[in-house]
């Protein structure tokens, strides 16, 4: 649908384009509604909106080494929860060897993000192979297992009673970010057909969450049997690799832009290697904002991140809506200094439309000293 014409308000001194040609020894905070899709305000203040020198009280960012959970589970549905709320569960998985059992996922459609380790997945659908850097979106009900042929540890995001669903790509077209082509679909293959043969083992178990709650179903044969299938449903692959991210030379881009995949009330957006902004007056990293709506949670895959001091591979990032965030002050200065010209960053994002509440496993692995990392003076 088309827009009408609207002439922003001005007052003082303000940049003509937001995130480029800021006035001279300025700071750009940008209050939007509904993630960067509503309306919103570019304030151009004298300090870094991040430079508190302490915080007091339940509200803060938060980081938590997911690394430091080094016990395995041998059920996914297992794994220990580390956020979540009403809409959503975020897990971290950790396990090797082959799954002696089945899991069903009853409570919604599970995305599973490999940040190590390769193997086999073989579901209701067939067979599908998986590496370090693949999204698995297993629809809710999918009977499900793997055989990891290295140590997996992996994000499982959970939405609750509700569907992964591709965004709306708008005037980029169906074919920007990634085309549907690159999706792959379980095979009735030949290692399908063998692990339907197995073992001779008398009973499989399926491990089923439902409400919240663990039940087993006991069989007397497989429950992979599948001899075929059609339709339009099934789980599907995707590696960050054959995202190829939006880029703009003159205009540092929200994240919005880099959405992969939309359930009811949190998006999940990847952020890939690219060329960073290029136009001398372009904002090169993300800019301070004041997202009220959303809870903003990061997965670091790999890579250094841009805006990023102190934090790496296995951690992940919480900041709940309430306060203004950005790049840290170290990563600030030395954009400025010494500017990259490209990312080497992966990450996962999850922006929540709901509060987020932080479970007891994450406390156990969280860095209290996150917040003050952009303390002022640091």
């Amino acid at each position: 649908m088309s827009r009408w014409i609207q002439l922003p308000r001005v007052e003082g001194v303000a940049s003509r384009q937001a995130h480029a040609d800021l006035p001279a020894e300025s700071y750009e905070r940008e209050i939007g509604k509904e993630g960067f899709f509503g309306p919103a305000t570019h304030m151009y203040h004298a300090h870094p909106p991040t430079g508190w020198t302490r915080f007091e009280g339940p509200l803060r960012p938060r980081a938590f080494d997911a690394g430091r959970l080094a016990a395995e589970a041998p059920c996914p549905l297992e794994a220990p929860l580390l956020l979540g709320n009403a809409r959503l569960a975020y897990r971290v998985w950790r396990f090797a060897g082959a799954m002696d059992h089945l899991a069903r996922n009853a409570d919604g459609d599970e995305l599973v993000f490999v940040h190590a380790g390769e193997g086999d997945l073989f579901c209701d659908y067939g067979h599908l192979s998986f590496r370090e850097g693949d999204y698995l979106v297993l629809p809710r009900g999918t009977l499900w297992r793997i055989e990891a042929a290295r140590p997996v540890t992996a994000l499982l995001i959970e939405a609750t009673g509700s569907s992964y669903r591709l965004p709306d790509r708008g005037l980029l077209g169906e074919h920007a970010l990634f085309d549907p082509a690159v999706l792959a679909a379980p095979a009735l293959d030949e290692p399908f057909r063998a692990q339907q043969r197995g073992t001779g083992r008398a009973e499989w178990r399926v491990r089923v969450k439902a409400r919240g709650r663990l039940s087993t179903i006991t069989f007397p044969f497989n429950p992979l049997d599948a001899l075929g299938w059609k339709g339009t449903l099934s789980p599907v692959r995707l590696n960050w690799r054959d995202i190829r991210p939006v880029a703009s030379a003159r205009y540092h881009l929200p994240p919005s832009a880099h959405t992969t995949f939309e359930a009811d009330r949190f998006v999940i957006c990847t952020f890939c290697p690219r060329p960073l902004e290029s136009d001398p007056g372009a904002l090169k990293l993300p800019f301070f904002h004041s997202n009220d709506d959303y809870d903003e949670v990061l997965f670091y895959h790999r890579g250094r991140f841009t805006s990023r001091d102190g934090i790496g591979p296995g951690m992940l990032t919480l900041h709940p809506c309430g306060f203004t965030h950005g790049p840290h002050p170290a990563a600030l200065a030395e954009s400025q200094r010494a500017p990259r010209r490209e990312t080497d960053e992966v990450a996962v994002m999850l922006d929540a439309r709901d509060a987020l509440e932080v479970a007891p496993r994450a406390a156990e692995v969280e860095w209290e000293g996150y917040v003050d990392s952009w303390r002022s003076p640091a």
